[in-house]
């Protein structure tokens, strides 16, 4: 299959590239965007893991930014399946392509290099992978990111001593013949992007039990235009390798995720000032 490249006219309207990610490697940056504010949801460190809290209803995408000086082809899965292809995730699968220093989001599930269906933070029983008997990876977001092969460079070609040839042979021109190769495996580029959610309200008594797992929904149907690319990988297994696993704040905290937030206001300072006890009624 063939990688998807983001059109030119396109490119323009990423409009990220200022923003700070959630998840910085050497070669991409990754972060979950709330598509309403075009703020990233915070990440939360766990036992060595990345978690972010999502909103039940609320539509995010994947920010991605190519950190490096070559094209890098990010193959990218939500809930273990790939969100261009619909298949069960695999690294060899086709990704987006992204140029040197580009960046962009990955707002929904690709339905053609014109379309693609938002993403947004649903109950595991609607979510696109529950929907299509996938269920055992829900609530977590992976990008595998791969740097492109350079092409060989062609043989050198001795330089004769000038005594060793005739004249005639020294004015003869030399022919190069260059191979054509393989053209590679398939990456692809992004379109206009959507955003994600952050976890917002009241957060008292979250503790005491846990909401229904959150999973990625295959929501309305959007504008994006993509064209495909070629890209051949430098490596069979990729560059960098990132995960951001999601679910409800509530859940996050019945984990242990996320530590109870103090109450709304702050903690009572018990000597706030004042010298003296000032009469209630002014």
């Amino acid at each position: 299959m063939k990688p998807f490249i983001l059109a030119a006219a396109v490119a323009a309207l990423a409009g990220c590239a200022g923003l700070p990610a959630a998840t910085a490697g050497g070669l991409v940056d990754v972060a979950v965007i709330d598509r309403a504010t075009g703020e990233r949801l915070a990440v939360h460190h766990h036992r060595g893991k990345r978690y972010v809290a999502g909103t039940p209803g609320r539509k995010y995408a994947v920010y991605v930014a190519n950190r490096s000086a070559g094209r890098v082809l990010a193959v990218m899965s939500v809930d273990g399946i790939n969100v261009v292809t619909g298949e069960t995730a695999a690294a060899s699968q086709s990704g987006y392509v992204l140029a040197p220093g580009q960046s962009f989001e990955v707002a929904g599930w690709r339905k053609s290099t014109r379309e693609i269906a938002a993403f947004y933070f649903t109950a595991l029983p609607d979510s696109y992978a529950a929907r299509t008997d996938r269920p055992g990876n829900v609530g977590v977001i992976g990008v595998a990111a791969f740097r492109e092969a350079r092409p060989p460079r062609p043989p050198a070609i001795p330089r004769p001593e000038p005594h060793a040839e005739p004249r005639a042979e020294r004015d003869r021109p030399v022919e190069s013949r260059a191979e054509s190769g393989a053209t590679g495996e398939s990456g692809a580029d992004a379109a206009e992007a959507a955003g994600a959610p952050g976890a917002s309200g009241k957060r008292a008594d979250v503790r005491r039990q846990r909401e229904e797992k959150l999973g990625t929904g295959h929501g309305q149907r959007e504008w994006s235009v993509v064209r495909y690319t070629e890209f051949r990988r430098a490596s069979s297994t990729p560059a960098e390798a990132v995960t951001i696993y999601y679910d409800s704040y509530r859940n996050l905290v019945a984990r242990g995720v996320i530590r109870d937030a103090p109450p709304a206001g702050g903690t009572p300072d018990p000597f706030p000032g004042g010298r003296f006890a000032p009469d209630p009624w002014g």
